[in-house]
């Protein structure tokens, strides 16, 4: 058998012969074996780095970074197997390893165009309809009705050119059956309550009565709601800058937009509330909810969210459509019971009640949604 020398006592290092002795022993077996290591990648982050590649060189900052592996399906849990305790930790690495010309992208950052005087833009809707207004009232009946067609289309324009500046901006991102179903929306605020209770008492005979009110207070709520989209996206960025991950940043945001909503409600019933006295109608709750529904759809739209917003205007705008051909499928013979529950529905509660509860249902269902997806990062990575 081979000597084995022990090791000094001094503690010094063993000699040449000690190490050969020790080299030529057999490797011992069971549990004294050591463990072949185990192959992987040993800098996990690489694979994503390439795979992401695109969106970390265009990246800004971090955030952006964050935002873009979020909505790639890239979570905290995920961030873990990368050895991150978050996507904004995984995202900061990335951000430092991509290469990337900071020049161009500060230059670039310092030409984009920035939207200027969009705040004074959002007044604009609400004067062009007071105009609209007045002009259908002060001419003749002869010339009324193309008053009323200019008018109109002077504030489809006006309303555009507002809502193409600032932070309701959707960016070719809406849909045309969700222009198509908020126009009609807007169409029946004015005239659809006129048109419904004389459709309960037989009519209509001739021409109905239409609501300025409706038309004037939702005109100049264009404004506040565009200053509230502002305050929201504007908050949730900062949140978003000082938050450490996903989770804290959902906790963080859903505050805020409950928060903005009120503020907009609040601004809103303002609004109607001046044009209720400058009118003398009452439309508060109907307009109300048809003024959050279409506020909330066009938030969801502008943060990449338009499917949500579409569906939900449209169910509300078929809703009000279907109540309306049910009073009239009633005077057909042998259909009088498909037009009963709406009569009954204006008899007791008016027929403002429809489009309040149409409105406010849908209005609930876009603020459910909005929370659930305006809490993520990636809602807000192009904002």
């Amino acid at each position: 058998m081979t000597d084995i020398p022990s090791a000094p006592a001094t503690g010094a290092a063993w000699d040449a012969r000690s190490k050969g002795a020790l080299s030529s022993m057999p490797a011992p077996s069971g549990a004294g074996r050591t463990a072949t290591p185990r192959r992987g990648p040993a800098d996990p982050v690489k694979a994503l780095m390439h795979r992401h590649r695109e969106l970390c060189e265009r990246a800004v900052d971090p955030l952006e970074i964050a935002a873009g592996l979020e909505a790639h399906g890239v979570t905290d849990r995920t961030a873990a197997r990368f050895r991150h305790r978050d996507v904004f930790s995984l995202a900061e690495e990335l951000y430092a390893r991509v290469p990337r010309d900071t020049e161009t992208l500060s230059a670039t950052r310092e030409l984009t165009p920035q939207p200027a005087g969009w705040a004074l833009w959002a007044l604009l809707p609400g004067v062009v309809c007071v105009l609209a207004v007045e002009g259908v009232r002060l001419t003749p009946g002869g010339i009324r009705l193309a008053a009323g067609v200019v008018g109109a289309v002077a504030f489809a324009v006006a309303l555009t050119l507002s809502l193409r500046r600032g932070p309701l901006r959707a960016d070719h991102r809406t849909r045309p059956a969700a222009r198509l179903c908020a126009a009609w929306l807007m169409a029946y605020a004015i005239g659809g309550d006129g048109l419904l209770a004389d459709a309960v008492r037989g009519g209509p005979d001739g021409g109905w009565p239409l609501d300025p009110a409706a038309a004037t207070g939702l005109a100049f709520a264009v404004a506040p709601a565009m200053w509230c989209a502002h305050l929201f996206s504007a908050g949730a960025r900062r949140k978003l800058a000082s938050s450490r991950g996903l989770a804290e940043f959902a906790g963080r945001s859903r505050p805020l937009l409950l928060a903005t909503v009120a503020l907009f409600l609040g601004c809103l019933a303002a609004c109607l509330t001046v044009a209720q006295l400058a009118y003398g109608t009452d439309v508060f709750a109907a307009s109300a909810a048809l003024g959050a529904l279409l506020w909330l759809a066009r938030l969801l739209a502008a943060h990449g969210f338009a499917g949500a917003a579409t569906k939900m205007l449209a169910a509300a705008a078929g809703a009000e459509l279907l109540a309306l051909a049910s009073v009239f499928a009633g005077r057909l013979p042998g259909c009088a019971a498909l037009g009963r529950p709406v009569e009954a529905a204006v008899q007791t509660w008016g027929a403002g009640a429809l489009p309040a509860a149409v409105c406010a249902a849908a209005a609930l269902a876009l603020l459910a949604r909005a929370a659930a997806v305006l809490a993520r990062a990636s809602a807000h990575c192009d904002q």
